[in-house]
């Protein structure tokens, strides 16, 4: 390829980029009479040696950063993961709701996840109503829910899976005016007449805050998975994203997750951005 004053450049390949590209650096000072023209020499004379230098700096640092994103790449899997929530409260205690997303949980590889939960609450405490005044979710106002429900897993060119999810969650108000949520989780899977189970536990801080009359509610989570089928504490996921309430029935939850998968050798590592839509039915 040719550098930027025409020349060839014999420079070698720039790992990271498309075949055959070459980048000679030092011929973009030559940048300066192309653009000359339509400045005052007298302007261009004073500006051409910082253009040349500040142009230079840009391509080299796009080079590194071809470079890095090409190795991160390489080593990690990325996925998008969509979900969506209806809520439907049943009365002041219980809770129907009924889920359907494209998930990758625990090492396990991309599924459709289509299914019901049963929610059982006790009664609110004055303390979390404070703390989630501003949230969406009848259920962070509860200081323990339990749930009970059925997941139907689709993943392609396999058998799907029957599953059994037990939830019990407790909410902690802390002195800051966060939300602490600690979830329990078993999940109970039926493949083919193949049974296997794990245990789940997910610890999670949330805030609200105030932008005008708008209260987004932003939270950092991690959870640990116990899986049965490799005897051992083999997942560890971390969550960072944050509920956009719209109105008084739309919630977004835009999270990024990492996920660690130990498992299996070698370990896998994946990073998920999740768009989720709950809604909520009065």
């Amino acid at each position: 390829m040719s550098g930027c004053d025409g020349s060839r450049s014999t420079r070698s390949e720039v790992p990271g980029l498309l075949p055959g590209v070459t980048i000679n650096l030092n011929d973009c000072a030559d940048l300066a009479p192309v653009m000359r023209k339509p400045l005052t020499r007298r302007v261009m004379h004073r500006i051409a040696p910082e253009l040349s230098k500040t142009v230079s700096g840009i391509v080299a640092l796009s080079l590194a950063l071809s470079v890095m994103c090409g190795n991160v790449a390489f080593a990690q899997e990325t996925e998008v993961l969509p979900e969506l929530d209806f809520y439907l409260k049943l009365n002041a205690n219980v809770r129907l709701r009924a889920q359907a997303s494209d998930t990758r949980e625990g090492g396990d590889p991309t599924q459709l996840t289509i299914g019901p939960d049963l929610e059982f609450y006790l009664k609110p405490l004055v303390r979390l109503k404070r703390v989630t005044v501003f949230d969406l979710n009848e259920a962070k106002k509860r200081p323990l829910v339990v749930s009970a429900g059925y997941r139907y897993l689709v993943t392609p060119g396999s058998p799907a899976t029957n599953r059994t999810v037990l939830t019990a969650t407790s909410h902690f108000p802390l002195k800051v005016g966060s939300l602490l949520s600690d979830t329990n989780r078993a999940d109970l899977d039926s493949t083919n007449g193949a049974f296997k189970w794990r245990y789940r536990n997910r610890l999670q801080i949330e805030r609200s805050l105030k932008i005008s009359s708008y209260h987004p509610v932003p939270y950092v989570s991690a959870e640990v998975y116990y899986e049965e089928q490799y005897r051992k504490w083999s997942t560890t996921e971390l969550y960072a994203g944050s509920l956009f309430p719209i109105k008084k029935r739309y919630e977004f939850d835009l999270y990024y997750e990492h996920q660690n998968n130990t498992g299996k050798s070698p370990n896998r590592q994946l990073q998920g951005i999740g768009l989720k839509l709950n809604i909520f039915f009065p």
